[in-house]
């Protein structure tokens, strides 16, 4: 994987340096040829040369002898030159603003020569005609140079076809070592980074450290942070998915024994010899385990339904000192808890919460009858409301420390429950309270008992 990364990217660094090496190429050739390819009337009158050429345009024919206009003087001044204009004899007829020194007759080689080199000292000449008449422009201490350059147009072409051969083959190599080197610095920490996360698709969730990641840092320790939550939830499914198989074991010897309760009283109850006392004791027992079989799997179905924010809660408000008394009450009078020692105080009569009552009863019963179920037949539990929440205490058994931290875990169980429960009572309680926008507090010694406080926001 490292290597494809660097020989893509190496490609990828080459391409397009050969790709500026040919555009830079053709904008070279392109400004050759428009150079060649010029207009001469574009030509400024910034040289001496293009002075001396468009200085014709200044010229018209008088009794067929060439005469300088009146701008064409003024031009000459501007520039700081001066005409002489020769027959074809190479002698001057007339001239403008010449200097005595100036020769009054040029052969055709002194012409030539002037013309190539500018071999006087106080002048540059430029040489140009009109109308079959030759004029020269002398320019006095002229910083201009002249430079005679032969050359054989095929051997032009083909030195310049070399050098940029050269050009593109020296770019190419340059850039194919420095291509090399970067892309084996950018390649190494992607392959990683591939590597890093294939390794978290199969799910192994170690931190890793990369060394020298460069810009890649911020990208590593992402990766690691995502492993990191990977591995928490990781550890949170193996860990729900033992206590539901624990749950379903639990709850399957717990939906046999009704089961077979229910059965063997139907049996009895199919026998003619049974009298209507036995009858009736027998259909008590019968209709009691199919409560608790109803009650068990409304439970299961009301977590799976508050685990998947599925449950439609009917909000109103409602005073929660009488909620709870009534509640309280309730409970009383049901004979399985009518001994139980109760209490219920309050000193926030005006609390109002807007909750769901049938949900929030459900929730505070599981707290008190757990209390009362999981304690000692003389515990005593009591119930307080005030201004910031309800408080459920009592003062049995406690809950153990490491037992603690799992009390609202679905399908928990704890050490020192003694009767029979699904493991979602708590977790249900939790969860309805939660779904209302409120929270759980809990405290436990061992020896002393436990508090739970439930607040609203």
């Amino acid at each position: 994987m490292k290597w494809k990364l660097t020989i893509r990217y190496l490609i990828s660094i080459l391409s397009i340096v050969f790709i500026v090496s040919i555009v830079n190429s053709i904008i070279l050739i392109a400004l050759l040829f428009s150079q060649r390819n010029e207009n001469p009337e574009d030509i400024t009158h910034d040289t001496g040369e293009n002075f001396t050429r468009s200085f014709s345009e200044y010229l018209s024919m008088e009794n067929g002898t060439p005469t300088v206009s009146e701008e064409g003087r003024n031009a000459l001044a501007r520039f700081g030159a001066w005409l002489q204009i020769l027959d074809d004899g190479g002698n001057v007829i007339s001239d403008e603003y010449a200097p005595d020194s100036a020769a009054t007759h040029y052969t055709p080689l002194e012409l030539v020569h002037k013309y190539k080199y500018m071999d006087d000292d106080m002048n540059t000449y430029f040489i140009s005609e009109f109308e079959g008449y030759s004029y020269i422009v002398g320019v006095p201490e002229s910083q201009q140079q002249r430079t005679i350059i032969m050359a054989d147009p095929q051997q032009v072409f083909k030195y310049a076809s070399q050098f940029l051969g050269a050009i593109i083959v020296v770019d190419l190599i340059i850039a194919g070592i420095v291509g090399f080197l970067f892309s084996t610095v950018l390649a190494k920490p992607v392959s990683r980074i591939i590597e890093r996360i294939s390794e978290l698709k199969e799910r192994k969730f170690e931190p890793k450290k990369m060394k020298r990641p460069g810009v890649f840092k911020r990208v590593f320790a992402n990766l690691n942070d995502v492993s990191e939550t990977l591995q928490a939830h990781e550890n949170e499914r193996q860990k729900l998915e033992k206590m539901r198989n624990e749950w379903v074991s639990n709850v399957s010897h717990d939906i046999k024994t009704p089961l077979a309760s229910i059965r063997g009283y139907a049996e009895l109850l199919s026998n003619a010899d049974v009298s209507a006392e036995e009858r009736m004791e027998y259909a008590e027992v019968i209709e009691r385990q199919s409560i608790y079989m109803k009650e068990l799997l409304d439970d299961f179905n009301l977590t799976m339904r508050l685990r998947n924010q599925e449950m439609e809660l009917h909000l109103q408000d409602i005073r929660v000192e009488g909620f709870v008394r009534k509640i309280i009450i309730d409970l009383l009078n049901d004979p399985q808890f009518q001994a139980h020692d109760i209490d219920f105080s309050s000193n926030a009569p005006a609390l109002t919460w807007n909750i769901d009552q049938h949900l929030m009863k459900r929730a505070l019963l599981n707290f008190i009858i757990n209390a009362l179920i999981h304690n000692n037949e003389d515990v005593k539990v009591t119930v307080e409301v005030q201004e910031d929440g309800i408080i459920i205490r009592d003062n049995g058994k406690g809950i153990k420390p490491e037992e603690q931290a799992q009390i609202f875990d679905r399908y928990y169980r704890g050490t020192s429950t003694t009767s029979r429960g699904t493991g979602l009572g708590l977790a249900i309680s939790r969860d309805i309270i939660q779904a209302h926008g409120g929270d759980v507090e809990m405290e436990s010694e061992v020896g002393e008992g436990t508090m739970f406080k439930i607040r609203m926001d």
